[in-house]
């Protein structure tokens, strides 16, 4: 690809770094920190299972004429993916030392095993045989059984020597149920903290106390397998759920892709486990300290600390559209913007809430992708079935990591009496649309919402994304069409409104983009805005590098992988990129064209990837209604001029910050602001 490319797997290391500057910043409150390096680790855990098992399999196939120059070059991303993961992870460790510096001096004292303060010792004795003994599941490892070294899961590897000098190896697993993070009693105005491994070495004599042993010592280790599976390999006679259950579970012995273990390991131990685990020669070894799986970090205890965090502020109200009163009703005069975490997300409870009690509303249809655990809006659906309502809901069972969850919801919904659909065939749905069917007298009338984000109470509160509620029919017919569409997908229908995968994307997008290249050569302006979670598609990249030659001004917003190479002469001088991260995931997809001064806004369900826009069902709204154009084109610019959490992406020096001498803008601070405003 050259020079006019960023590798996408090289890209989004460069956007983990950016996590990883947020965990250094000494600007952000150190429990923030703390939990940026849990977002680090979480983000590289999945870039192992799905990204680099990608890479690997096609470096682990067999040269042939055909496919050698792939090969050669995977062979060769895969060193340079290993190196820079490294140097991250080692950057992580020193960044991690830091904060535990900073927060010593906050009076939060980490301790090891070794550190056990005398007045301590009972308190960890009793919470090790209450807590977490009865949770350890240890397997000794024998020499002629191969053991299930589960995907994703931080082990001790115990070696015992024992008196006669022969050595025994075991496994023990730190359990996943209990917080990795035990807070000890106070003591001089200290607080202690000890994590869940150190405790468990501290009682190891406890745990394998039949065993005449001379010596016995742990480390710490972490296997992360590939998550890449071709469902259409697994037997078709089967049923769709069983299929994606086995699915679940042949991952979870699914190949290694990476090993990280304490580098204070013994050679013979470390050389022991990569005959066990099968580690083959291009599979990733990754040296660490003592302690892995630093997701957890994720979910640190507060402490009762808030003048360590992020100060917490209440989600506003969306303007005129009153939460204790009809909303359905409140939608037949105007639309309505959400913009999650900054408005609160209950309106979109409500919304269903309501409608499942209404007499006038017949039939609700929704796509539901991710959902939280508990989830609201799937209560909201059911109560909806129990009072006689249609209920369809398109449930992704593929949404990757989120199977299990997603299973059992459905079968929940469809003990209700809920109608499912679970997708079409060689399609996700990623669409996040709503339909809500309404009578007044013999009166048929739409409601609905279609959104940037899933529908999630959970997410909801860190992801930035905008949802519209409407009542606008042209569009909410389209959205049945959709709904359709998957019901019967050997219908394709066309759409005025809507732009929708996989049918339509670049078709429509393209001739917008065409229009503003026209524009320009007419001597008027042209201008594309586009706000995206991932930018990946080659023939998108080269529609964009063809606007900017032609003089198209173009600003990308991107939070994670971008293989656009911006502002280099030649192609792609008129091509701004840039990123913001920071206390929320900017997660919204927007798409805005100049269109000779009549402004095209669409929120949209897609990024510019290949895979959203040729094998999902993906959804984008036009906005219409000029006011709720302008909040898009307002958060857009704020965020446009962000000068305290923006970095500039390219292809030389990834991540500087933006630095200028003009007032602070923080956007997700002033957005924040802005919609505060807005109700006064």
């Amino acid at each position: 690809m050259g020079s006019r490319y960023i590798n996408r797997e090289l890209s989004w290391l460069d956007f983990n770094a950016r996590v990883l500057q947020e965990a250094s910043n000494k600007q952000v409150p150190i429990l923030e920190r703390l939990r940026f390096i849990g977002i680090f680790s979480n983000n590289l855990d999945e870039f192992f299972q799905v990204r680099y098992a990608t890479v690997k399999r096609i470096a682990d196939t067999k040269p042939t004429i055909k496919n050698n120059k792939d090969n050669i070059v995977a062979k060769k991303l895969l060193d340079e993916i290993t190196s820079k993961v490294i140097n991250l992870q080692s950057e992580s460790s020193l960044i991690l030392e830091s904060i535990e510096k900073s927060l010593k001096k906050e009076n939060i004292v980490f301790i090891n095993e070794r550190e056990v303060l005398e007045s301590h010792k009972e308190f960890l004795k009793d919470y090790f045989i209450r807590k977490i003994s009865p949770a350890l599941v240890t397997v000794i490892l024998s020499n002629n059984k191969l053991h299930d070294f589960k995907d994703n899961k931080a082990f001790l590897i115990i070696n015992i020597k024992l008196i006669d000098s022969s050595n025994i190896y075991a496994l023990v697993e730190i359990p996943r149920d209990i917080s990795r993070f035990v807070v000890l009693p106070k003591k001089d105005n200290k607080q202690y903290i000890m994590l869940i491994d150190d405790i468990i070495r501290y009682h190891l004599e406890i745990i394998f106390s039949f065993f005449n042993y001379s010596h016995i010592e742990a480390h710490m280790l972490k296997i992360t397998r590939s998550a890449e599976f071709d469902i259409d390999d697994i037997d078709l006679s089967k049923s769709y759920i069983k299929k994606i259950q086995e699915y679940v579970n042949k991952r979870k012995i699914s190949n290694p892709v990476r090993l990280v273990y304490d580098q204070s390991i013994s050679s013979s131990t470390l050389n022991y486990l990569i005959k066990k685990i099968k580690i083959t020669s291009h599979d990733s070894l990754i040296p660490g300290g003592k302690y892995h799986h630093r997701s957890d970090y994720m979910n640190f205890p507060d402490l009762q600390r808030s003048d360590l965090l992020y100060p917490k502020e209440k989600s506003l109200d969306i303007k005129d559209f009153k939460i204790e009163s009809n909303l359905l009703d409140q939608m037949l005069s105007k639309d309505f913007l959400m913009y999650t975490p900054y408005h609160s997300f209950s309106y979109l409870v409500s919304i269903l809430r309501q409608s499942a009690i209404d007499p006038s509303v017949k039939s609700i249809k929704i796509t539901l992708y991710r959902l939280s655990e508990k989830s609201n809006v799937i209560s909201s659906l059911i109560n909806a079935a129990k009072n006689g309502k249609k209920v369809l809901v398109q449930i992704e069972l593929q949404a990757r990591f989120d199977e299990e969850n997603n299973i059992k919801v459905s079968q929940q919904l469809k003990a209700a009496g809920v109608d499912l659909i679970f997708g079409v065939k060689g399609l996700k749905v990623h669409s996040k649309i709503c339909l809500i069917e309404r009578f007044k007298g013999n009166k048929k009338r739409y409601y609905g919402f279609i959104s940037t984000g899933n529908f999630n109470e959970s997410t909801a509160k860190i992801y930035s994304d905008f949802t519209l509620f409407t009542s606008n029919q042209k569009i909410l017919k389209e959205v049945n069409k959709v709904f359709s569409f998957l019901k019967a997908n050997y219908k394709i229908y066309d759409y005025k409104h809507l732009i929708v995968s996989p049918h339509q994307t670049s078709k429509k997008l393209f001739e917008l983009i065409d229009n503003e290249i026209s524009n320009v050569r007419k001597g008027l302006k042209g201008k594309i805005i586009f706000k995206l979670n991932s930018f990946t598609s080659y023939k998108f990249v080269d529609k964009l590098y063809e606007a900017s030659k032609s003089g198209v001004k173009i600003t990308l917003l991107v939070r994670g992988i971008c293989c656009l190479v911006p502002n280099k002469t030649g192609f792609s001088e008129n091509i701004i990129v840039k990123s913001v991260v920071d206390k929320y995931l900017e997660h919204s997809r927007i798409y805005v064209f100049e269109n000779a001064g009549d402004k095209k806004v669409y929120i949209s369900s897609a990024d510019l990837m290949t895979r959203n826009i040729e094998k999902r069902v993906e959804v984008a709204c036009p906005i219409y209604q000029e006011d709720l154009k302008k909040q898009i084109l307002d958060t857009l610019e704020i965020s446009d001029n962000d000068n305290v959490k923006t970095r500039i992406i390219n292809n030389l020096s990834q991540n500087k910050f933006v630095t200028n001498s003009k007032n602070k803008i923080r956007s997700q601070w002033d957005t924040y602001s802005y919609f505060k405003n807005i109700l006064n």
